[in-house]
């Protein structure tokens, strides 16, 4: 699927301890939300048509290349749902139409010093990575599709298969349906540049407010490997989201299992 022309976002905080594993809460440490275990903010991982270091499309299907210096980099396990952007005709947005989703890898670098999230999100091509598969969203409320789905993620190295992030329900998002949609339009709306996060409003104008968002909706907690373990050349990615009436977290495929293979290379 060419996703070239729709805009990047990404969620921050929105799955209980990912920031302090990954070491990032001290960033937050100023930014206030209105409940204890509301998302951070959003950040730009992707700005279509601009000529900033994230108008490189980034987001590869079955390749991860590591950043050309020592860089710390560690998967972080998503499930990313495209939407249709509503705008007013003041182009403020005003709905969030959700259309699809699937796996996504937001690796993500430890860089010592960076102001913003952003700059430990994109370094080239490849920097990213999205499963080959969509599943249709039915309602983007309960009970629709995506009630059933898990996801988890795993890395293999020198043979052996680790154990990522946790195997977590897509309900154990923090905010997840309506209550996500309603705090993304706030957001894309509102969301000032401060501290480590940016003016979305001033990323969609810049990108000539296109038609539709990829929003990669927040990463699982570690594993106790994942958490200590960066990613090396030659280690190879899973990330699975599978229907837990249906499917289990092993690699083979189904029509309800979606899996991002990457292969890591410096």
């Amino acid at each position: 699927m060419d996703l070239k022309s729709v805009i990047g976002l990404g969620v921050a905080g929105n799955f209980a301890h990912h920031l302090e594993q990954a070491g990032e809460l001290k960033d937050f440490e100023n930014v206030v939300t209105v409940e204890p275990d509301a998302p951070k903010g959003i950040f730009p991982f992707y700005l279509p048509k601009t000529d900033t270091f994230l108008g490189v499309y980034s987001i590869g299907t079955d390749t991860l290349t590591l950043p050309a210096y020592e860089a710390n980099a560690q998967v972080e396990p998503e499930i990313a749902v495209l939407f249709d952007i509503i705008y007013d005709k003041d182009k403020n947005v005003i709905d969030l139409v959700a259309q699809k989703f699937t796996t996504f890898n937001d690796c993500t670098i430890r860089k010592e010093g960076a102001k913003k999230i952003s700059e430990k999100k994109s370094w080239g091509i490849n920097s990213k990575g999205i499963g080959d598969k969509w599943i249709a969203i039915d309602k983007f409320e309960e009970g629709g599709v995506m009630d059933s789905y898990h996801l988890c993620s795993f890395v293999k190295r020198d043979g052996l298969i680790h154990p990522y992030g946790v195997d977590a329900p897509l309900l154990g998002y923090s905010y997840f349906y309506t209550k996500l949609k309603t705090w993304l339009i706030d957001k894309m709306n509102t969301q000032e540049d401060f501290g480590p996060l940016e003016n979305i409003s001033e990323h969609l104008k810049a990108c000539n407010y296109p038609k539709q968002a990829l929003i990669s909706i927040g990463a699982t907690a570690y594993t106790e490997f994942g958490e200590n373990n960066y990613l090396q050349s030659g280690d190879e990615v899973y990330v699975v989201a599978y229907d837990k009436n249906v499917d289990d977290t092993s690699f083979e495929t189904s029509a309800t299992k979606i899996i991002l293979h990457q292969t890591v290379y410096s």
